[in-house]
C-alpha cells in the first residue's frame, strides 16, 4: 500500500513563501500522477495542483503563477513551492495519488 507523508507546513506572513514536501513510500513517484489538495475546516477539500508521470503540471486558478508542483524521482518526493502567500491560502494541505491514497496533511497558516 502506498504511503504518503507531508511536511513543511508553518505559520508565515502574507507575501511569504513555503515549500511543502510529500514523501512517497512503496511506490515510484516517477510512475504516478501526484496531486496536492487543501482543506479549510467546514469546507470541501479543494484541488490545488497536479503533476503527471510525464511531468505535465496543472494548477487551480487560485494558485496559478504563485505555486509550483515538482518532484524528485531520486528521493521519491513531491513538492509544492508556494510563493506570494495570502491569508486565503490558509488550510491543511494534503498529498494524493490514485486510487485514493492520502497523507495526514500539513497545516499552512498565513497571518500577520
Amino acid at each position: 500500500q502506498v504511503r504518503l507523508v507531508e511536511s513543511g507546513g508553518d505559520l508565515v506572513q502574507p507575501g511569504g513563501s513555503l515549500r511543502l514536501s510529500c514523501l512517497v513510500s512503496r511506490s515510484l513517484v516517477s510512475a504516478r500522477t501526484m496531486k496536492w489538495f487543501r482543506q479549510v475546516p467546514g469546507k470541501q477539500r479543494e484541488w490545488v495542483a497536479t503533476i503527471t508521470a510525464s511531468s505535465t503540471t496543472t494548477y487551480a486558478d487560485s494558485v496559478k503563477g504563485r505555486f509550483t508542483i515538482s518532484r524528485d524521482n531520486a528521493k521519491n518526493m513531491v513538492y509544492l513551492q508556494m510563493n506570494s502567500l495570502k491569508p486565503e491560502d490558509t488550510a491543511v494541505y494534503y498529498c494524493n495519488t490514485m486510487p485514493s491514497y492520502w497523507g495526514q496533511g500539513t497545516q499552512v497558516t498565513i497571518s500577520s
